[in-house]
């Protein structure tokens, strides 16, 4: 099973991850997250990062510009777009690169109802927990919501997940809709401050997701 780490701010860390078999890693340009990559390392470090580790840029409500700037400045790999993006605003940005869609979850949505004009349009989602803002919560939405759905694209599993979650995330990877399960997503739960990973706790969930069956 893929792992992405995600509000990484330090190309030590992504070289870590790299060598434990992470498969990405996740820079947010969002100016208003204490996770903001540009106010810990220039574009310049970030193209310059090697390795088999994907690089992911997460983008707020960014324009067009911005977003295909940073890919190029950075060399990013995918591009997740975790705002209000239109359909429209996302086909076009998926003209250029592979654009994963977040989706923020609360118990009141119907998940298929959410998702459906972008099914045609981006390459992948990513189901978060709804929050207030744009940024994470450090919470779980109910994965049972997910259950026996067909996405019908591939999906990141994101929200409050925790070094201890390798039982849920092995229940859940039984289920119809796991089929459909792309990568397992983490962040502050990892977390020494933000945006630095404590590295053992990584380790240690990395090595429990990938023996799982």
């Amino acid at each position: 099973m893929r792992i992405k780490v995600c509000g990484i701010t330090n190309t030590e860390q992504v070289q870590l991850l790299d060598e434990m078999g992470v498969e990405f890693c996740g820079f947010i340009y969002y100016p208003k997250s204490p996770r903001y990559v540009y106010k810990h390392m220039p574009a310049s470090h970030i193209k310059k990062i090697k390795g088999n580790i994907n690089k992911v840029g997460v983008f707020v409500n960014a324009s067009e510009q911005e977003i295909l700037k940073a890919v190029d400045e950075c060399g990013l790999y995918l591009v997740q777009l975790h705002g209000d993006e239109t359909p429209r605003q996302c086909e076009k940005i998926a003209n250029y690169i592979t654009v994963v869609k977040a989706f923020r979850i609360s118990e009141a949505d119907n998940i298929l109802w959410k998702i459906k004009d972008y099914v045609d349009v981006v390459d992948m989602f990513l189901f978060d927990t709804e929050g207030v803002g744009y940024g994470g919560t450090g919470k779980k939405f109910n994965w049972k919501m997910l259950e026996g759905l067909q996405i019908g694209k591939p999906f990141f599993l994101s929200g409050g997940i925790q070094p201890d979650d390798a039982p849920q995330i092995e229940a859940f990877s039984k289920d119809v809709v796991a089929k459909d399960l792309f990568s397992i997503d983490i962040n502050s739960k990892f977390e020494i401050s933000p945006g630095i990973k404590d590295m053992k706790t990584v380790e240690k969930f990395v090595k429990e997701i990938k023996d799982l069956k």
